[in-house]
């Protein structure tokens, strides 16, 4: 990218989006490439973004037939990705003011609260979320979010 490299938060339903076919999977791989073109892009997660990922693959695994192997697999492609993770005890003091002043859910808020640290905006396929806060905070639906073109 040119002069200012794409900056965002990204939460697990949006990676997800990465290996599980699903709704807005398309967007999912556009944002990404951005990710492995560019060592200016900065990626952001909280790190439990990999309990959650784990969480929904090992779902899958007992509930949908996907592969053990080819879910331990993801998750090691997901490990390697140049993702910035902050911990979670960093911020909790905006995680819960945001939690509590918008009825969302703590995990939610984290992203939110991310997002505001990091000045940059969460992206996310949970359009819920993005009704609940989108007009106060930078949180914005995969759906809509402007991917820019890769140089």
């Amino acid at each position: 990218m040119s002069n200012s490299s794409l900056a965002c938060v990204v939460d697990a339903n949006v990676a997800l989006k990465l290996f599980f076919i699903q709704p807005l999977s398309d967007q999912a791989d556009a944002l990404f490439k951005h990710l492995e073109a560019d060592s200016q892009v900065r990626f952001h997660v909280p790190d439990f973004f990999y309990a959650e990922c784990v969480s929904a693959f090992a779902n899958y695994v007992r509930l949908a037939k996907y592969p053990a192997a080819t879910a331990k697999q993801d998750i090691a492609e997901l490990r390697a990705l140049a993702l910035h993770v902050t911990p979670t005890a960093d911020l909790v003091t905006g995680a819960i003011e945001i939690a509590i002043n918008h009825q969302i859910s703590g995990y939610d808020a984290f992203y939110v609260a991310l997002a505001v640290r990091v000045n940059a905006p969460l992206i996310t396929a949970d359009e819920k979320l993005v009704r609940a806060v989108g007009s106060k905070y930078d949180v914005q639906s995969l759906a809509a979010f402007a991917i820019p073109p890769l140089s």
